[in-house]
């Protein structure tokens, strides 16, 4: 059984930073794209950055380009996010996924892609 499980998130000021952590377990995690998604109330999911099996290609939504960073560890079985120059915009529930396809700007982006989720994490940026 797939289990991939968040960690990391909280309550942090504005400008503040936060790094969120996903672990996997049940599948080969160096095999998949892993990829982050957040959803604030009253709002639809949304992409918010992915990286390649390999860790070698990324890519980010424009709206956390240059603020957060995506990265692995194979070995550890875990995807991190790191964020920083956070904005309340950004708060919101954060999710990694594990999906099988083929890493294209496309592919990543799309929510169906995706075969496996976590629970999600609960990042809130307030004063």
């Amino acid at each position: 059984q797939v289990h991939l499980v968040e960690s990391g998130g909280g309550l942090v000021q504005p400008g503040g930073s936060l790094r969120l952590s996903c672990t996997a377990s049940g599948l080969t995690f160096s095999s998949y794209t892993m990829g982050w998604f957040r959803q604030a109330p009253g709002k639809e999911r949304e992409f918010v950055a992915a990286v390649s099996w390999s860790g070698v290609t990324s890519y980010y939504a424009d709206s956390v380009k240059g603020r957060f960073t995506i990265s692995r560890d194979n070995a550890k079985n875990t995807v991190y996010l790191r964020m920083n120059s956070l904005k309340p915009e950004d708060t919101a529930v954060y999710s990694c996924a594990a999906g099988g396809m083929t890493f294209t700007v496309t592919a990543v982006k799309t929510i169906r892609n995706y075969d496996f989720w976590g629970q999600g994490t609960q990042v809130t940026v307030s004063s």
